[in-house]
């Protein structure tokens, strides 16, 4: 159905569509608008069965959606800038709890100085915190990701962040085509949780947990994204073979064919940016770009296929990181190592884990025989770590991983078969 609609009506009326059972609201510029017809929306009992929440801060708005989640409801929020560092902590929790909350960033610049105005400094800081990073291009496909959010969140069971340009997006008129209520019924099932609080069948979500399992209750965690690399573009094709239209993936090419300048970016600005190439182009320029949508999970085989004829790559970034340069092109820099001397990643200590000297030489052997993985986890427990997996293989509500690993270790008394 189109309409003529601001970006942020058109994610709230999506949203809506995806029937969130709990939505958690902080107002700051610029998602305001989105929570706010959210909440006009129940208000009025155009969305039932739903609670809205009115919270003291953007830390308590995910912070009830936390609970939320864990206690089986469906959770959404949306946040921005400064909004994004007061909730960093409930961020990581999120993640490492494996709570699949939807949460919307109207992008925004982080200060001082203060600054209401778009950038990705916000979302980029969370980077590395767990959540999945969908950016979208247009509003269109802002809409659309919401939906594609809640598909892939609640199966892999993991929160995912949709990134919107504040005020290029969230405050710009387009016509949109919104889908209809039974057409994301059929589309997006009811949320049947992985691990819910239930009297019935105690467990604790958010364990403590020691330097014998933390290691692999992260590296669970990284599995997650590794399965969201596959999964993600195989949910956009669904998406299109139902809705009729191409939204999210992991990056979009443009023009790519014979170009040996190409150009990356995140983001609105990606418009702007096919046209400058499509100018070019008309002047005899052999130039094409790259939109990425998955910013995390970082696709670095797919950009390294698609940057694999280009003799320069310029990487549009909308953040800094201070003292070093661009997010966006260290991870684009990574996807273009095998032109280079190869590189390792190690991830070792993580939770007070002794990292001894025996791993190291047989680490190191490894490597001087080019026998290592792209990343590697030092002295993981594969054991434990399959058996896990195996797990979630077998039954959907498998529980908290973290819980079952320590029966595993027999750390808890019970023990989990």
């Amino acid at each position: 159905m189109w309409k003529q609609i601001e970006g942020s009506r058109a994610v709230a009326e999506t949203v809506a569509m995806c029937r969130p059972q709990v939505i958690c609201a902080y107002p700051i510029t610029p998602q305001t608008h989105i929570v706010e017809a959210l909440g006009e929306m129940v208000k009025s009992g155009a969305l039932a069965g739903c609670e809205f929440l009115n919270v003291e801060s953007e830390f308590g708005a995910l912070s009830v959606a936390i609970g939320a989640s864990a206690a089986g409801a469906r959770a959404y929020t949306a946040t921005a800038s400064q909004g994004l560092l007061f909730m960093a902590e409930a961020v990581y929790n999120a993640a490492g709890l494996g709570l699949p909350i939807v949460m919307t960033i109207g992008n925004r610049a982080i200060g001082a100085p203060i600054n209401i105005w778009n950038d990705h400094s916000d979302s980029m800081s969370m980077r590395d915190s767990g959540w999945i990073q969908l950016y979208a291009e247009t509003n269109q496909e802002a809409a659309d990701l919401h939906i594609q959010a809640f598909r892939l969140a609640e199966e892999l069971s993991c929160p995912v962040m949709v990134c919107m340009d504040g005020f290029i997006l969230t405050h710009a008129y387009d016509r949109i085509d919104l889908p209809l209520q039974h057409q994301v019924d059929a589309w997006l099932p009811p949320f049947e949780p992985r691990q819910v609080l239930d009297p019935a069948a105690p467990v604790s979500i958010g364990a403590m947990v020691g330097p014998e399992a933390f290691s692999e209750v992260r590296y669970l965690e990284h599995h997650k994204q590794l399965r969201a690399l596959e999964r993600i573009p195989e949910i956009s094709a669904e998406f299109y073979a139902t809705f009729g239209r191409e939204s999210g993936g992991l990056l979009r090419p443009y023009r790519l064919d014979g170009a040996d300048t190409v150009v990356v970016a995140l983001g609105s600005v990606n418009g702007t940016i096919q046209e400058a190439v499509d100018e070019l182009r008309a002047e005899g320029v052999a130039i094409g770009s790259i939109s990425i949508c998955s910013f995390r999970p970082f696709p670095l085989e797919a950009v390294s296929r698609a940057l694999s004829q280009a003799k320069r790559v310029v990487v549009i970034e909308k953040s800094l990181a201070v003292g070093l340069g661009g997010m966006l092109a260290t991870d684009v820099q990574m996807a273009l190592s095998t032109r280079r001397p190869r590189v390792y990643t190690v991830i070792a200590g993580l939770g007070g884990r002794a990292i001894t000297k025996a791993s190291l030489l047989k680490l190191f052997h490894q490597a001087k025989a080019d026998a290592l993985e792209s990343v590697t986890f030092l002295d993981l427990n594969w054991d434990i770590v399959n058996r896990q997996l195996k797990r979630e293989l077998a039954t959907r509500r498998s529980g908290p991983a973290a819980e079952s690993i320590l029966k595993d270790l027999g750390t808890l008394s019970s023990k989990i078969v």
